[in-house]
C-alpha cells in the first residue's frame, strides 16, 4: 500500500510539472510563429513597386450646398505656376511709364572693387567732398616699377576732390581720411588709365599709390583779409634850437674923480 501511495504521489507531481511547462512552451512556439508572420509581412510589403497615387490625388472638399466656389486655391495654383519672366519683372527696379518694359533679371556686368589700407589713421579734419586737398603720393606699377612721386620732388600737389582732374581712383580714394592720416590705395586699370594707359603707364595696368593728405581747405572760402599795411612811425619832434644865451650888462662907467 505504502508503495502505490508513493507512486501515485510521484504520478501526481509529474503530471503537474508537465501541466506548468505546457504554457510555457506554447508561448515560446507563439511568439515565433508571430515573429514568423511579421517578417514575411515585410518582405511582402517591401517588394511592392512605390506609388504616388495618394500624394498625385489629393482629396476634393465636399460642396455644401448653396456655398460658393472657392476662389483660394485657383489664385494659389496661379501664383506656383506663374512663369519664371514674370517673377523676374518683378524684381526690376520700377521705371516711368513712358519707358518700354523688358523682361528680365538685371545683372551686373562690371564690379570694379577699389581696396586701400590706412597705413596711419589722421589727427585732423575728416577729408570733405569737393574741397581742395593738397598731398603727398608715390606711385608703383604692379612689377614694383616706381613712375611717380611728390615724396621725391618735396612738393605735394593739390587738386580739387571730385573735379575729375585726377583719375577716378584718387577722386575715390580719400573718402574717410582725415588730414595727416596714410592710406595705400589698389587701384584697378578701370579707375586709373584705363585700356589705352598714358606715358609711362601701359594699358590695362592696376596701379598702387601710397597717399597722404597734409592739409585741406574750401576753395569757395572768401580769401582772407590781407592785414593792414603797417603805419610809418611818427618821427620824434625836432629839437627846438637853444635859444642865444643873453650877455652879461656891462657895468656901468666910474665917474672920474674930481
Amino acid at each position: 500500500m505504502e508503495t502505490e501511495f508513493k507512486m501515485g504521489k510521484r504520478m501526481r507531481i509529474a503530471m503537474e510539472i508537465e501541466t506548468r511547462a505546457i504554457p510555457a512552451v506554447l508561448t515560446s512556439v507563439t511568439i515565433m510563429k508571430m515573429f514568423a508572420a511579421l517578417l514575411t509581412a515585410a518582405l511582402a510589403f517591401a517588394s511592392l513597386p512605390p506609388t504616388n497615387s495618394l500624394a498625385q490625388t489629393p482629396a476634393k472638399p465636399v460642396a455644401k450646398a448653396g456655398a460658393k466656389p472657392a476662389t483660394a486655391s485657383t489664385s494659389t495654383a496661379k501664383t506656383a505656376h506663374k512663369p519664371a519672366a514674370a517673377t523676374a519683372a518683378s524684381t526690376a527696379p520700377k521705371l516711368p511709364a513712358n519707358i518700354p518694359v523688358v523682361h528680365g533679371i538685371p545683372k551686373t556686368l562690371v564690379r570694379i572693387e577699389l581696396k586701400y589700407i590706412d597705413a596711419k589713421l589722421g589727427t585732423g579734419e575728416l577729408a570733405q567732398p569737393g574741397w581742395k586737398y593738397s598731398v603727398h603720393y608715390t606711385g608703383w606699377l604692379h612689377d614694383g616699377t616706381k613712375f611717380d612721386s611728390s615724396v621725391d620732388r618735396g612738393t605735394p600737389i593739390d587738386f580739387i576732390q571730385g573735379a575729375h582732374r585726377v583719375i577716378p581712383g584718387w577722386d575715390q580714394g580719400f573718402a574717410g581720411m582725415r588730414v595727416g592720416g596714410k592710406r595705400r590705395l589698389f587701384i584697378p586699370y578701370q579707375l586709373a588709365y584705363g585700356e589705352s594707359g598714358r606715358g609711362p603707364i601701359p594699358p590695362k595696368a592696376d596701379l598702387i599709390f601710397d597717399i597722404e593728405l597734409v592739409a585741406q581747405a574750401d576753395p569757395n572760402a572768401p580769401p582772407p583779409t590781407p592785414p593792414a599795411p603797417a603805419q610809418p612811425a611818427t618821427p620824434p619832434p625836432a629839437a627846438q634850437p637853444a635859444a642865444p644865451s643873453t650877455p652879461p650888462t656891462p657895468p656901468a662907467p666910474k665917474s672920474p674923480s674930481r
